[in-house]
């Protein structure tokens, strides 16, 4: 049994949890547009706070490891790994979209579509998402990748079972499919609460990253604009 802090901010959403006995107790979290540089390092020291937790009590930081935002994934990793470095406790890394098959209200939707499969989806650009496929033991069924949103994309998977999407990124198959077996559930976003059991399990399994080599899962190189002349 641990005491894990977990710093969640692959999105707009910044999210940190305070996570005991695989359980989360106290959550801060805000969707506000990218404020991660101002609002998670105050966020850990709110939920600590909240249930008198000095920082060297931790058992480990756990992040976020990604796909996602390259810039919220670089400001959260690297909060987490000087964390870790500093109090010197094991860093944790947990999948984004694996975590976000966690969230209560898509749990919710297998109790009635018991045999669905689960497909997180983070908006990338134009009609483009990071996405895999998992079944309901968070299983991998189809690996986690960049994928270009066409009105047959997981045609395969749809005309065998139902399939249950969710994510920032699903409105956008949600308005070209055809499929009578997809089924959409809104606003999910990726959350540090959700995080919490599957860092206790890296934990007890000793899942350690290397602090001073670990990188965030950015998926795709950063592309970043051109500035105007002026």
């Amino acid at each position: 049994m641990a005491l894990i802090l977990c710093i969640e901010s692959s999105t707009t959403m910044c999210s940190v949890a305070l996570g005991k006995d695989g359980e989360c107790v106290e959550l801060a979290e805000l969707n506000e547009g990218y404020s991660h540089a101002e609002q998670l390092a105050p966020f850990v020291d709110q939920v600590l706070a909240k249930h008198d937790v000095k920082p060297e009590t931790l058992d480990a930081i756990a992040v976020s490891k990604g796909p996602g935002s390259y810039t919220g994934l670089r400001i959260g990793v690297s909060l987490a790994k000087g964390l870790a470095y500093g109090l010197g406790k094991p860093l944790l890394a947990v999948p984004t979209l694996q975590h976000m098959c966690l969230n209560q209200q898509v749990r919710k939707e297998l109790n009635y579509l018991k045999d669905a499969l689960l497909c997180p989806m983070l908006d990338a650009r134009r009609m483009e998402v990071f996405t895999a496929v998992y079944d309901f033991g968070l299983v991998l069924v189809q690996e986690v990748h960049a994928h270009i949103l066409e009105p047959d994309s997981f045609e395969g998977l749809l005309a065998k079972e139902g399939i249950i999407f969710f994510g920032n990124g699903s409105q956008k198959f949600k308005e070209i499919t055809p499929a009578s077996s997809a089924y959409f559930v809104e606003d999910v976003w990726p959350s540090a609460a959700d995080m919490v059991p599957l860092a206790e399990q890296r934990f007890k399994d000793a899942c350690y990253e290397d602090v001073a080599y670990f990188e965030p899962f950015y998926l795709k190189d950063f592309i970043g604009t051109q500035p105007k002349r002026t």
